[in-house]
């Protein structure tokens, strides 16, 4: 806006060129809602990456629009239909013990995961010491036992509490074994409950429409309620098998977009990124994490450790004076910027990559983007939006 000039810049290119011009390829776009923060993904790190050589998206897609994510029709427009989750039963089926998974993080990974969605059952309550060896101990088991299929969460459900049959827990008082035992039961509870609460979600193989072979897939969330572990869970589950699956499959950069991107940042989830970053960027994965506001992230928490870790950063409006400052000193902008943030018009964002200093810009898209990427809530009139 100061120039009047265009901007261009791609996370996977700058993070590829010689030098580096950033030094992680993720992405940060936070505002108020109907600022223009989704336009502004859709356009920047779907649509037009997409018109690179060597270059895919996978889209974790929350919004509803219409009685579907806000990516369907862009999906089609690429020849493919979005994976559609639901809790009646009626959607997508997601296997937490994917062999996919095993291939990109081996049991380790796994192991992370059901913790993971452990945890997110429990309404983000971490498991103690003993569940988590309990919890271990059930997925050796089941990863022995069970032969010529994929292993799915059923079958763990049997083997926590019972540590009869494994010798590695002989040696052991009958006061540890008890309490292992106890610790088990109460892994399982949980995720009983959890399979009980979204049939058809969880408790069977991932289903064949489960793929990435499109340049564009959209993982439709819209249909699941935004209450409960259930959002956060199929992220998690999602991510581990998409890491499995571009692990073998190195032949594009994924840029993979998480709206409402504080379900995998803000909590338990974003242990599953942290610890997966390295291989990530091993993969060419550029993530995209869009999101209203970051003050509801703990400052020691590992969400917070990567948003500062992320070299492109988009600021639409945030309207509350509390989300301005925060953006302006989180990801070190100029103290006069915070008011800027406070102000900005629908389509205009605070812009930084790398080590240069922010700059103002305005979106302007094209008729056929515009056409593309409108929502239901309607951004600014005209090109900029």
């Amino acid at each position: 806006m100061l120039s009047r000039t265009p901007i261009s810049h791609d996370p996977v290119t700058a993070y590829n060129s010689e030098p580096r011009e950033v030094s992680s390829p993720n992405v940060i776009v936070m505002g108020d809602v109907g600022a223009g923060k989704s336009s502004h993904t859709k356009c920047n790190y779907v649509v037009r990456p997409l018109l690179l050589k060597g270059r895919r998206a996978v889209v974790f897609d929350k919004k509803d629009q219409n009685g579907e994510g806000e990516y369907s029709n862009v999906v089609r427009h690429y020849g493919f239909e979005p994976i559609r989750f639901t809790v009646d039963g009626t959607g997508t089926t997601l296997n937490l013990l994917d062999p996919m998974i095993a291939r990109g993080t081996g049991i380790q990974g796994q192991a992370r995961l059901l913790n993971i969605v452990t945890r997110l059952a429990r309404g983000d309550q971490p498991l103690d010491g003993w569940e988590e060896e309990a919890l271990r101990a059930a997925l050796r088991a089941t990863v022995d036992r069970i032969q010529g299929r994929a292993p799915v969460l059923a079958d763990v459900l049997p083997n926590l509490g019972n540590i009869t049959d494994d010798p590695e827990y002989h040696a052991l008082s009958p006061t540890a074994r008890d309490d292992l035992h106890k610790a088990g039961l109460s892994v399982k509870w949980t995720l009983n409950g959890l399979l009980d609460e979204y049939t058809g979600l969880l408790d069977g193989e991932t289903s064949k429409s489960v793929d990435l072979s499109g340049k564009l897939t959209s993982f439709d969330l819209s249909q699941l309620p935004d209450d409960g572990p259930v959002v956060p869970v199929v992220m998690a589950i999602g991510n581990m098998w998409m890491l499995g699956r571009l692990r073998h499959e190195r032949d594009s950069a994924t840029t993979v977009v998480y709206e409402e991107g504080w379900h995998m940042i803000g909590g338990p989830g974003a242990q599953l990124i942290k610890s997966n970053q390295k291989l990530s960027r091993g993969l060419g994965i550029s993530n995209v994490f869009v999101m209203h506001k970051g003050t509801d992230i703990p400052t020691d928490s590992p969400g917070m450790a990567i948003i500062q870790e992320a070299q492109t950063v988009v600021v639409y409006r945030q309207s509350r004076p509390d989300d301005a400052l925060w953006c302006q000193q989180t990801f070190g902008l100029a103290p006069e910027t915070a008011r800027t943030i406070e102000n900005l018009a629908d389509g205009h964002y605070i812009f930084k990559y790398g080590s240069h200093p922010e700059t103002h810009v305005q979106h302007i898209r094209s008729s056929w983007e515009r056409e593309l990427t409108n929502t239901d809530e309607g951004l600014a009139a005209g090109t900029a939006d």
